[in-house]
């Protein structure tokens, strides 16, 4: 046995390899303490980008949104606002480039990657004797969750459930973990036990009327596609539940109204054109910290510049395609789930090379950044390494502080 299949087998309720393969390396990166300073200033920046944008999109007219990609069936579900932060978890993916950290994308409504940097991120530092980046963080994530769902609730009787696909370890003791950091009385139910009854409510396998739904990893793009053996359409009669204050869901509405990629077509834009919705030092913000992204590849073309085809609602780097100056591919994705979407077209960034361990072999990789929201406040780092285009199949580097910065 491997010493990295020994390590992480002591570690309980995780999933060292993925899809058969290795996913968390037995390794860590060690980084500056600057640097990880860089790049909270940089998601706090960004989030407050976003965040701020949220306002602006919820006013938007059915045909804007619609021009946008969202779904129709989802417009009312948008438009709703909630007590709770515009994304109680959130996750920035980011590039380092010569400029400095450099947006990718948000993902504000189902992101992963949690169990990884809160709580195994800081086993392996200890193993190796280094200093946790994550120090505290797992707290403040318990904090996060424990509000969002009490908020929620609204009183000490509701009916608490957290669901995910139970055949998929990752999505599964993900959100195991943070029903655990939630530490009260809830229930882990199964996607699939799950029933609606139209204009009612949700209710749990057993016919119990459940309060607030935790669905941190199903998608609402995937919920809208569900359809029952009757053919009803099932995220849509979810969806009419949240609408009618009959189901309060976390994350909130407004994060999926975020997940859409070209909210930072949005945001160039009116960069681009300095538009006073944004103060002078928020267009400074906009210029260091975000990429060109456009609904079209015209600008590209014009300027002879490398560029990013995504998918709206893309994940993973499924569907993602990469193209030259001249327009020509260069390398896309097998993956082509999301080909149904619209895309957003980003400037492109070389992902930084480095060399990793895997199983004792050596081998490039190319590496970005994720970077952890609580409430739109920054809070755990990680790094994930892979090919040029981060796909589901790129392995987990723990990350930990340089000795001599303490």
């Amino acid at each position: 046995m491997s010493d990295r299949i020994s390590f992480y087998n002591t570690i309980h309720d995780f999933w060292p390899d993925l899809y058969g393969q290795p996913y968390a390396l037995y390794d860590v990166l060690l980084i500056s303490k600057e640097k990880t300073e860089r790049l909270r200033e940089a998601s706090t920046r960004a989030s407050h980008i976003f965040f701020k944008v949220a306002s602006l999109l919820r006013r938007l007219d059915e045909e804007t949104l619609l021009a946008m990609y969202y779904p129709k069936e989802a417009i009312p579900f948008l438009r709703l606002t909630s007590s709770l932060s515009e994304s109680v978890i959130a996750r920035l993916d980011f590039v380092e480039s010569n400029e400095g950290f450099k947006v990718m994308e948000l993902n504000a409504d189902t992101p992963t990657f949690i169990k990884e940097l809160f709580s195994v991120n800081k086993q392996v530092c200890a193993h190796f004797r280094c200093a946790d980046v994550n120090e505290g963080e797992a707290y403040k994530l318990q904090m996060a969750v424990q509000e969002a769902v009490d908020i929620s609730a609204g009183r000490d009787d509701a009916y608490i459930v957290f669901t995910a696909h139970e055949d998929n370890d990752e999505d599964r003791l993900t959100v195991l973990y943070l029903q655990q950091l939630y530490g009260k009385a809830s229930r882990f139910v199964p996607l699939d036990k799950l029933q609606i009854i139209p204009h009612e409510g949700l209710y749990d396998e057993k016919g119990k009327k459940i309060d607030v739904l935790y669905r941190q990893t199903f998608p609402i793009e995937s919920l809208l596609l569900d359809y029952d053996e009757a053919g009803a359409p099932i995220g849509q009669m979810l969806l009419s539940l949240v609408c009618a204050g009959k189901l309060k869901v976390i994350n909130p509405p407004s994060a999926f109204l975020l997940q859409n990629k070209a909210v930072q077509a949005v945001i160039w834009g009116l960069h681009e054109e300095r538009n006073s919705f944004f103060s002078d030092e928020e267009h400074e913000w906009i210029a260091n910290h975000f990429l060109p992204t456009y609904l079209e590849e015209d600008t590209f073309l014009m300027k002879r510049m490398p560029y990013v085809k995504k998918p709206i609602f893309g994940r993973e780097g499924d569907t993602v395609e990469l193209y030259d100056g001249k327009g020509s591919k260069t390398l896309e994705e097998t993956q082509k789930s999301y080909e149904a979407y619209g895309f957003v077209y980003q400037q492109y960034v070389d992902l930084p090379v480095l060399q990793i361990d895997v199983n004792g072999q050596k081998q490039d990789g190319h590496m970005m950044y994720g970077s952890f929201l609580l409430n739109g406040r920054a809070s755990s780092i990680g790094c994930r390494v892979g090919g040029k285009i981060t796909n589901n199949v790129a392995y987990y580097l723990p990350l930990g502080i340089q000795k001599d910065e303490g």
